[in-house]
């Protein structure tokens, strides 16, 4: 087959040919004779592979550098000449070059859904191991990866709800809630995820369903309240908080981040309209339920203050924050093996932020070095236990996400009317940055730590939170 005989070099397909001399006793030298190329076809097929991995990639929300390096490296590991790849957020476009004798061959494909399935993505950056390192031919590949992207989700439906509902109570606990609190911030979740499965059923756009998101956490806890079933001491801004948190949990922060540190540019310019909007349609959900409540009379009951650094809640955080990191991996449908590491990640980060806290540190840099602490911990890891150190990152960074402060600057906006609330919002949008970079940072310095910094690193340059490091060029028989 073609891909037996790898190319050991692509500059040799792009020298140009020159009519052979003779020499002087008249003979023609015989042509030197290179390596064979692949027909268009056969181009076609090992392109459709590599967009279509890539397009896994993307909708699980890996970066567009992780995309990148993975589509050259199955090109690569299949004997196609140099490749030039192309991502734009909702398309992937890579373009075979054969030499200046044999016209390009160019494969498009859309990224049309997004939703997380960290145990599809599992599967196949295994398989892209398998492809690099040469054990699998192309057809066989090809077969593997439909498997992966038409099997079912690896838990019920309900399982995911259950794992929301928990990473609600979890981040209760986290920033101070009560019991009942945490309860009801864990059947509210439940509740606007399957309204939320049932709207994206119907086609509604992820704006409106943010909307409908933020309206249920905020207009369920003022009911809640005017129902005179909790007690007058007992302030619900933890649950919607939590509630909050959760619907922010969903966004892409981290690859957002990555894909501006790394260049993709237009990438990350789509990605931030895209997390814009959605935090715009949770935001009119969260203010309009507000002013319906004050319309009609419901108490509002005030913001709770919040909880002072105590050494005594430490432990109780730690494991705050690594249940509610473990439950948001769970729900992402990751791993058994995945969410164990997702939930120690995400104790490492909730202690190490609380433990700053007590030192004195402020929220932003305190989200930062427990953020990049995160990434540098999961790249080291995760690699050697075979996960996605996506997975590990996004997972352990939640417990992390400013949903209380966010609740509170709209709080502030919304009914107590007051300027107040504009720099509660920057607050919070700025640990979300500081979160998100933290993470892509921890990872970059992980990186000479595990393996040093390879070819690929060099000429995909950045960190890396998918995708093979450094493929090996084998020859496949």
């Amino acid at each position: 087959m073609w891909f037996t005989q790898r190319n050991r070099s692509a500059r040799a397909h792009d020298q140009p040919r020159f009519p052979r001399e003779r020499r002087p006793d008249g003979q023609v030298p015989p042509a030197v004779q290179g390596p064979a190329l692949p027909d268009e076809a056969t181009v076609h097929f090992v392109l459709d592979l590599a967009v279509r991995i890539g397009e896994v990639q993307m909708s699980s929300g890996a970066g567009a550098a992780d995309a990148t390096a993975t589509i050259i490296a199955v090109a690569s590991a299949y004997g196609l000449p140099h490749s030039e790849v192309d991502v734009i957020f909702t398309s992937i476009t890579v373009t075979c070059h054969r030499g200046v004798d044999h016209p390009p061959i160019t494969s498009l494909r859309v990224v049309r859904t997004r939703s997380l399935d960290y145990t599809r993505l599992a599967l196949v950056e295994k398989l892209v191991r398998d492809i690099t390192a040469g054990r699998i031919a192309v057809r066989q590949a090809h077969v593997e990866l439909n498997r992966i992207t038409s099997a079912p989700h690896p838990y019920p439906r309900w399982v995911a709800t259950g794992a929301y509902a928990g990473m609600a109570a979890a981040i209760t606990v986290l920033i101070g809630g009560e019991p009942v609190m945490a309860l009801f911030a864990a059947l509210i979740t439940a509740l606007i995820d399957r309204v939320g499965r049932l709207l994206n059923r119907r086609a509604l756009p992820f704006f409106f369903q943010q909307v409908v998101g933020g309206a249920l956490a905020t207009g369920g806890a003022l009911a809640l309240v005017a129902s005179g079933v909790l007690p007058d001491e007992v302030r619900p801004t933890a649950a919607v908080a939590a509630a909050i948190t959760v619907l922010l949990s969903g966004l892409s922060l981290v690859s957002t981040v990555q894909d501006a540190i790394t260049g993709y540019n237009v990438t990350a310019a789509g990605r931030t309209i895209e997390v814009s909007m959605m935090t715009a349609g949770l935001i009119a959900g969260v203010v309009l339920a507000l002013n319906v409540a004050v319309n009609l009379g419901l108490p509002s009951q005030g913001l709770a203050e919040p909880i002072a650094p105590s050494a005594l809640r430490l432990p109780l955080q730690t494991v705050a924050g690594g249940a509610a990191a473990a439950c948001f991996a769970l729900a992402s449908y990751a791993t058994p093996r995945a969410v164990l590491v997702a939930g120690i990640a995400g104790a490492t980060g909730a202690g190490g932020y609380s433990a700053l806290a007590l030192a004195g540190f402020g929220q932003i840099a305190g989200s930062a070095i427990a953020a990049t602490a995160i990434g540098f911990a999961g790249g080291l890891i995760s690699r050697r236990l075979r996960i996605p150190p996506l997975v590990v990152a996004v997972s352990g960074m939640v417990p992390l996400l400013p949903g209380l402060a966010t609740y509170r600057a709209l709080y502030e906006l919304a009914i107590e009317r007051t300027l107040t609330g504009l720099p509660t919002l920057m607050v919070a949008a700025s640990v979300a940055l500081a979160l998100a970079a933290g993470v892509v940072l921890g990872e970059y310095l992980a990186q000479p730590v595990r393996y040093g910094l390879g070819r690929l690193e060099r000429r995909i340059s950045g960190p890396r939170l998918a995708g093979p490091l450094r493929p090996t060029r084998r020859r496949l028989e």
